[in-house]
């Protein structure tokens, strides 16, 4: 009997000695009384390589710069998005966060149910009056929105400047608003530089399921670089996956959203339309940790680096001087205000 108590009691040491030990690069947990933050992902999820994944990069920032506590759910079908963001304002998160505009209704309904929980909504859908002036969402609630038609402008100017040809191509997903913006700004970049250029436009569908079908990606870009396309921009979520691998097969060219989706399809893919998900998300909870959290519109546009394009080291041999030259012109005219971008078809 000796032996046995004397085994657990070695055994309860190396427990203790263990306890307080940490992996090696592993981060301390963070206190008690730290920010809680929650987060529900769009459709697509985790590994989407777009703003899913930028909402997840930021949120990490925050995690290891502010100390503040954070958890992911990634819902299935679309009555798992409601249940989510409802199981973290019930838990009593002091942040709530909504990654994509299809959860604007419901993001709205709990910031009225939930007055002491502060949500925010990357990509929320504001209302607009019978005027046309935004109808400004609850006082807790934060519309994180993005001048994607200022990023888009950008890559349709690039497209159409190293295309070598009159015709150049856009993929979006579900046929919306949202999707809109991208495609307004990514035509008025065309013709800005290309007057008699000609965008061909097709949509993967009008549900939200349209954001994760690459094999209709792959379709509908197929079916433009027949058509005489050699550079297609997508706004289309894991849709576009199908439209790298049309380019790969083409040997042609394609331009990623949201994140540098480089990676996708390395010499294939021109540039990506980034949208800084990552620093709207880590500003939005920064501004929790703070106590200076505020509901109301957020604008990201260039001027706060919140849209741009990608130029490094993987695509500068694909992007000739003189047309960059011209694309940091044109960004330097849209923040001065001398271009003003459509942002509707």
């Amino acid at each position: 009997m000796r032996r046995i108590f004397g085994l657990l009691g070695v055994l309860l040491g190396i427990h203790v000695a263990l306890s307080f030990v940490r992996p090696r690069g592993a981060t301390a947990e963070p206190p008690g009384d730290a920010v809680k933050v929650g987060i529900v992902f769009d459709l697509g999820g985790r590994g989407d390589k777009s703003f899913n994944d930028g909402a997840y990069i930021g949120a990490e920032r925050a995690e290891r710069d502010l100390g503040v506590r954070v958890r992911f759910v990634e819902p299935g079908e679309g009555s798992d998005r409601e249940a989510g963001l409802r199981l973290l304002a019930a838990e009593g998160m002091d942040l709530v966060i909504g990654v994509g505009f299809i959860f604007t209704d419901d993001l709205t309904q709990l910031a009225n149910e939930y007055p002491n929980v502060a949500f925010a909504g990357v990509d929320y859908a504001v209302a607009v009056d019978a005027a046309g002036r935004p109808i400004p969402p609850p006082k807790n609630l934060a519309a994180l929105k993005f001048r994607e038609e200022q990023g888009s402008f950008l890559v349709g100017a690039l497209a159409a400047l190293v295309g070598n040809s009159k015709k150049v191509g856009f993929v979006g997903g579900m046929d919306s608003p949202l999707i809109h913006k991208f495609e307004a700004g990514y035509v008025a970049g065309v013709k800005a530089v290309c007057p008699d250029c000609q965008v061909i436009a097709q949509y993967a569908g009008v549900t939200p399921e349209a954001f994760r079908n690459p094999g209709r990606g792959k379709e509908l870009a197929l079916s433009q670089y027949q058509q005489g396309v050699n550079v297609i921009y997508h706004a289309s979520g894991s849709t576009g996956l199908g439209v790298f691998e049309a380019a790969r097969t083409m040997r042609k060219l394609a331009i990623g959203v949201d994140a540098d989706q480089y990676n996708e399809a390395p010499g294939y893919v021109l540039s990506s339309m980034v949208k800084r998900v990552d620093n709207a998300v880590y500003d939005i909870i920064k501004r929790v940790k703070e106590g200076k959290f505020t509901g109301g519109i957020y604008e990201f546009g260039l001027a706060e680096d919140g849209v741009g394009y990608v130029y490094d080291a993987n695509n500068r041999a694909m992007i000739p001087d003189a047309v960059r030259a011209r694309l940091e012109q044109l960004r330097a005219d849209i923040i001065a205000g001398r271009i003003t971008v459509p942002s509707s078809r």
